[in-house]
């Protein structure tokens, strides 16, 4: 069973020193358009092809989300990062529905690097 977090465990950890790896599991249009801050894109569909680049510490706390809690794009994900050796994956059930319902910040419009 994967690890879960909710919001107010996340805000905690993501204002404090040892912040977790955020990763949104949606498609590039919907990173791009707005995500999580600091979060990293990686496909639901894409994770075996592109976690070694953007997950390169297997031992570093991930944290996995999605569009909100109908979405599953985020635990297809975690639970192939857990398969392919990540220690310490866990899910945000709410995902961006969520965090956006809360009021809290979010990243807009970053084009992802070559």
């Amino acid at each position: 069973m994967l690890k879960q977090i909710d919001r107010e465990e996340l805000r905690r950890k993501l204002a404090g020193n040892a912040r977790p790896v955020l990763v949104e599991a949606l498609p590039e249009k919907y990173w791009r358009d707005w995500h999580l801050p600091g979060a990293r894109h990686l496909p639901h569909d894409e994770v075996d092809r592109l976690a070694p680049g953007v997950l390169p510490d297997k031992a570093a706390e991930i944290v996995v989300y999605c569009a909100s809690r109908s979405c599953r794009n985020s635990h297809v994900a975690a639970l192939r990062l857990a398969q392919l050796g990540y220690e310490n994956v866990a899910v945000y059930p709410g995902g961006k529905e969520d965090w956006m319902e809360a009021g809290f910040p979010v990243d807009r419009g970053e084009v992802l690097a070559a």
